[in-house]
């Protein structure tokens, strides 16, 4: 069982199980009815997305520094409580499920799922 990091939109792999869908806003011009199907996502779980003040600061991040200080942003804004146990949770479920958390991005290394993927890996997350 394992957790996948995939960018939403894209064909699900092989027994991927639940996609949840980490971002803030949901696909444009897509009914609700039809996320699943086009496969955007299964649950749309905004808490696991940088806040709106935070996605701008990583788009306008041109440096591997600026990217970094990113990151640091969004660790800290994961390490609340809340977001903190959402992540215990879904590295414990790794254990014992399969399932997918993703974004829109493109490249993932520019994309706020890399800093989940590391959060999820801190905490002992079993990966495909």
């Amino acid at each position: 069982m394992t957790v996948r990091i995939v960018r939403l939109g894209t064909p699900r792999a092989k027994h991927e199980g639940l996609r949840i869908g980490t971002v803030r806003r949901p696909p444009r011009g897509v009914p609700k009815s039809e996320f699943a199907a086009q496969d955007w996502y299964d649950v749309w779980f905004p808490n696991l997305s940088p806040s709106a003040e935070t996605v701008k600061f990583a788009l306008a991040a041109k440096t591997p520094a600026q990217w970094a200080a990113f990151a640091k942003k969004f660790r800290a804004e994961m390490a609340t409580p809340d977001n903190a146990r959402t992540l215990d949770l879904l590295a414990a479920l790794s254990q014992q499920a399969n399932f997918s958390v993703g974004c829109y991005c493109e490249d993932e290394s520019r994309c706020h799922r890399s800093v989940l993927r590391a959060l999820l890996a801190e905490r002992g997350a079993k990966f495909a």
